[in-house]
């Protein structure tokens, strides 16, 4: 039932059903609830809620039939619709209704998405998903360019690591878990691990290998045997745990070194897994590897834009035409966005008008944010940091400024950290290359201590 319908929204459409529309509908005929469908595809009640309203108004327009929340309802009318439309191609068996068409194969027979990327015959290989480190999805972000490059990077070009960069709150995690949900019928292990507590690579290790051992009959010696004869999709948040802090950028701590001996093992070796990372900072072994070969890449989330207004107008924020400059002051990060309404709601009224009349940027509950970045910096970073929050406009860094005692090696390497941590950004003008501080962060670093000292 549930390929008979998406093979109708497909011709209809042009457009398969996504994996959470795929999960939504195939929950509701099992009979499940929102609550439990949202808990077994790892989003929130909210953003399934939403999804589904989509996609019962999707199925009443593609089957031309009023489909009703009620899961009784959507059963009844699709098997009548169903059995309608391919009574001669119809087996009952036990009260399940089974349907062939000329474009449907029997189920005993239905290869499983992954078979073509192995070059195997088997078929329908059990996925087994372990997303118990993954929060909850609950705003959807809308940066379709972002996850087609990440799809084809990972599935078209078999990139076995990637590292998606960004400060806290700028969506990571949001877009790693649309990227689970997008690519989920490519492997047969989905394994989501956060490294928030620091563990060694040994007891990451261990806890991989619980995983995998209780899987399959097949027992290897390492995590890298199992990724390398089945296809996986590894995910390890959190990745700036298990660096240096008040060190220069993608340093590890002590006793983590080995972390950069796994990465490097898995960009070596032939595979069909890929090792996703999410951190704040790239590390400092990655950029080798990129480019000694095309099997490792990185990439690095920017703010929403436009597509920020999004966020304005669910938090109910007035004066739209002044959304795109708050957008631009908080430089299209979610979690900050989010922030700041709240803050224009309680003490504006929601009026953005009147929160942009300020003298001043306000910086509220995102200060504690940035501390966090902020105290990892290395000295030369502050003095960095602090030099740039004094420019007004993007400044060439050809040979550094009197005012910052560094040598120029010292300067360059400073500059280049601070980039791998994602906190300064580059802008181009009249052929050169400028760098500068986004508003919120220049606010930041003004008023600390550590920069007036500087």
């Amino acid at each position: 039932m549930l390929q008979w319908t998406g093979d109708r929204v497909l011709a209809k459409t042009g457009k398969p059903l996504d994996s959470l529309q795929r999960a939504i509908l195939e929950g509701t005929l099992q009979g499940q609830k929102y609550p439990e469908i949202a808990k077994n595809s790892n989003v929130s009640h909210d953003y399934v809620k939403k999804v589904g309203s989509k996609l019962w108004k999707l199925l009443s327009d593609v089957l031309e039939e009023d489909i009703k929340i009620a899961q009784s309802n959507v059963r009844s009318i699709l098997e009548k619709i169903e059995f309608s439309n391919n009574s001669h191609n119809v087996q009952i068996c036990n009260g399940n209704i089974n349907v062939w068409g000329e474009n449907l194969h029997s189920p005993a027979k239905r290869r499983s998405p992954s078979a073509g990327r192995d070059n195997s015959d088997k078929v329908d290989r059990e996925r087994c998903h372990d997303l118990r480190d993954a929060p909850e999805l609950n705003w959807s972000c809308d940066r379709p360019q972002a996850l087609a490059t990440l799809k084809e990077w990972i599935i078209e070009k078999n990139t076995r690591l990637v590292t998606l960069l960004g400060l806290s709150g700028i969506g990571k995690t949001a877009l790693a878990v649309q990227l689970v949900q997008l690519l989920q019928d490519n492997y047969d292990y989905i394994i989501w691990r956060s490294l928030e507590n620091s563990p060694t690579r040994s007891d990451l290790q261990t806890n991989l290998m619980q995983f995998f051992s209780q899987q399959q009959a097949t027992k290897f010696l390492s995590p890298l045997d199992y990724v390398r004869s089945h296809p996986c999709l590894i995910i390890l948040d959190d990745v700036q745990q298990i660096l240096a802090s008040r060190e220069l950028a993608g340093e590890y701590q002590p006793g983590y070194e080995d972390y950069g001996t796994f990465f490097k093992q898995v960009t070596e070796f032939p595979h069909k897994s890929c090792l996703l990372l999410l951190s704040w900072e790239k590390p400092r072994d990655i950029a080798t590897l990129e480019a000694a070969q095309g099997k490792c890449r990185s990439f690095q989330l920017q703010g929403l834009g436009a597509s920020g207004r999004e966020i304005c107008k669910e938090r109910g924020l007035t004066d739209p035409d002044k959304w795109l400059e708050l957008i631009h002051l908080y430089s299209g990060n979610p979690l900050w966005l989010n922030i700041v309404a709240t803050m224009i709601i309680e003490l504006f009224n929601g009026s953005v008008a009147e929160f942009l009349s300020c003298p001043t940027l306000c910086l509220g509950d995102v200060e504690p944010l940035l501390q966090k970045h902020c105290q990892r910096l290395s000295e030369s970073e502050k003095q960095v940091m602090f030099w740039l929050a004094s420019q007004e406009v993007a400044v060439e860094i050809s040979s550094p400024p009197e005012t910052i005692p560094l040598s120029p090696d010292d300067f360059f390497t400073a500059v280049h950290s601070l980039r791998r941590r994602c906190l300064i950004d580059k802008v181009a003008a009249n052929g050169r290359s400028g760098f500068t501080l986004q508003p919120v962060i220049k606010e930041y670093v003004k008023h600390q201590s550590w920069a007036r000292s500087n």
